[in-house]
């Protein structure tokens, strides 16, 4: 018997989350150097993909304070979120291969996420988005 070739668990990056010392100042420097589009401290970067190119997406690029905790308990200062298709199946394989994560799975509105953390303390964030999801009207159009 052939070993089965495990399917894919992350579908793409969902967002990039760092931590800052000034967030407002930062923020600044990003949209007078770079360009980008923020608001408050959230800049989404809207994409196409799918077979036919109809599939509308974003990538969430966003401040956090220096202090947060959201990152877990590692002290790392980023934090990167994948998107998965089935966030139930992806952390119970990943229970089944010895893995721990975060004993809490949170339903929002803009989807369900679940947390786990790499060998060297980064904290990974596991988001399945919502079967119907519209990104905010400011998206930054990707070209």
């Amino acid at each position: 018997m052939t070993a089965r070739k495990p399917r894919a668990r992350v579908t793409g990056i969902g967002g990039i989350f760092f931590k800052a010392k000034n967030p407002k100042a930062l923020v600044q420097w990003y949209r007078q150097h770079l360009g980008i589009q923020i608001e408050d401290t959230v800049a989404l970067f809207t994409w196409r993909g799918g077979k036919d190119g109809k599939a509308k997406g974003h990538t969430v690029w966003s401040i956090f304070p220096a202090k947060t905790d959201y990152f877990g308990p590692g002290g790392s200062s980023f934090m990167i979120n994948y998107r998965v298709k089935d966030l139930d199946r992806v952390v119970a394989a990943l229970r089944r291969e010895g893995l721990t994560l975060d004993r809490k799975v949170e339903d929002t509105e803009y989807g369900r996420f679940g947390w786990i953390s790499d060998p060297e303390g980064n904290r990974i964030e596991l988001w399945e988005p919502p079967k119907k999801y519209q990104a905010p009207e400011r998206a930054i159009s990707m070209e």
